[in-house]
C-alpha cells in the first residue's frame, strides 16, 4: 500500500530514520506541503500521514476510493475533519503518549523563567551590568519560590499527571480540575471545581484538547478571577485562549504573566497582542520536539500502521469528542 507523508520535516530534520514506516510499503515523504500540493502529493495513497497539513472534506472526496487511513502524527487531531473522515469509512489515527515527560519538562521550563528571569538575568550580566555592580549581587525582577505555592492544572491526561508529579517534587501544592476524577483520587492531589482552580492557584497550566467547549475558554472573565501575582501556562493547544483578552490582562497587571508554547495562529502575524504583551514569554510550539520524544512519536505511529493493515488498529480518533 502507498504511504504518503505530507510534512515530516519537523518531525525529523533528518536526525531520525523513517525505516520503521519505509517497511512498511512504498513510502514518499515531503518536508512540508501547501494546501495546494495535497492532492497532487497525497493521490492514489492508500495511507496518508499528516502533522499539520490540514485533511478536510475536499481532501478526503478527492482521495477517495484509495485512501483508507490517516494517520496524525501527533496527538492533537483537529487538523482532520474526522466526521466526514469516519462517514466516509476512512479510519483516523493518532499518536498519544509519546512526549509526556518532554511537555512536562517545558511547563516548568516556562515556569522557572517566569519565577527566575534566568534569559533576562544572563543578558544583565553579559552586559556588563554585575562588573558595575556596587553589591555580590542584584536582581531586576522579584526571584519568586516556588515551593509552597499553589500549582493548578486544568485536565489530568497523562501529561497533566507528570506536570503535577514535577509540581509535588517542587513543594507545590496541587489543585487539579478534570471532567472524570480518577477513582481512588491521586496522592498529594486536590481535585476541584473550576472557578476554585482558577481563584486559587498560584501558576496555572493548560493540559486539555481543543473542542467546542474548551475554545477560548481563557477569557476575560476567567483571567479577572486570576490571582494578581499568578501566571499562566499553557503548552496544549493556543486557541483555548483569547489572545487579545490575556494581552489586556498581561499589560493590565491582572495576571503576573505567562508561558506560551502554542498559539491560535502558527507562526503568528505581527499583530498578534501577544508579542508585544507584558512578562509573556512564546517558544515555537517545540515542548513536544526532544528527540526522544521524536523517536517513540515515529515508533508508535509505526505500529498503528501495523496494526491497521493487521485488522486491528489502535489509537483511533473517535467520531465524537466529548467536551
Amino acid at each position: 500500500m502507498k504511504i504518503v507523508v505530507l510534512d515530516g520535516y519537523a518531525l525529523s530534520p533528518g536526525d531520525i530514520a523513517w525505516s520503521g514506516i519505509e517497511a512498511l510499503g512504498e513510502t514518499q515523504i515531503f518536508d512540508r506541503s501547501q494546501p495546494h500540493e495535497v492532492l497532487s502529493r497525497a493521490k492514489g495513497a492508500g495511507i496518508v500521514l499528516t502533522n499539520k497539513t490540514a485533511l478536510g472534506k475536499a481532501e478526503i472526496d478527492a482521495l477517495l476510493p484509495e485512501l483508507s487511513y490517516i494517520g496524525v502524527l501527533a496527538t492533537g487531531y483537529n487538523v482532520v475533519d474526522i466526521a466526514y473522515a469516519h462517514k466516509k469509512g476512512v479510519v483516523v489515527t493518532h499518536v498519544p503518549g509519546y512526549g509526556y515527560d518532554a511537555v512536562a519538562q517545558m511547563v516548568f521550563a516556562l515556569m522557572l523563567e517566569l519565577t527566575n528571569r534566568v534569559a533576562h538575568h544572563d543578558a544583565t550580566v553579559k552586559a556588563g551590568q554585575w562588573a558595575a555592580c556596587q553589591d555580590f549581587c542584584y536582581w531586576d525582577y522579584p526571584q519568586v519560590g516556588l515551593s509552597g505555592q499553589t500549582l493548578g492544572i486544568f485536565g489530568f491526561g497523562g501529561i497533566g499527571r507528570r506536570v503535577a508529579a514535577l509540581g509535588r517534587a517542587f513543594g507545590m501544592h496541587v489543585l487539579v480540575h478534570t471532567r472524570t476524577v480518577p477513582e481512588g483520587g491521586e496522592e498529594g492531589v486536590i481535585f476541584c471545581d473550576r472557578d476554585r482552580l482558577i481563584a486559587e492557584s498560584d501558576v496555572l497550566s493548560l493540559h486539555c484538547p481543543l473542542t467546542e467547549a474548551t475554545h477560548q475558554m481563557v477569557n476575560g472573565r476567567w483571567l479577572a478571577g486570576m490571582k494578581a501575582g499568578s501566571f499562566l501556562i499553557n503548552t496544549c493547544r493556543g486557541a483555548v485562549i483569547d489572545e487579545a483578552a490575556l494581552a489586556a490582562a498581561l499589560n493590565a497587571g491582572t495576571i503576573a504573566g505567562a508561558g506560551l508554547d502554542v498559539l491560535d495562529v502558527e507562526p503568528p502575524g505581527p499583530e498578534n497582542p501577544l508579542l508585544t504583551a507584558r512578562n509573556c514569554y512564546i517558544t515555537p510550539h517545540i515542548a513536544w520536539a526532544t528527540q526522544k520524544a521524536r523517536i517513540r512519536l515515529l515508533e508508535i505511529a509505526a505500529e498503528n500502521i501495523r496494526m491497521y493493515l493487521a485488522g486491528t488498529p489502535q489509537h483511533c480518533v473517535p467520531s465524537i469528542v466529548d467536551a
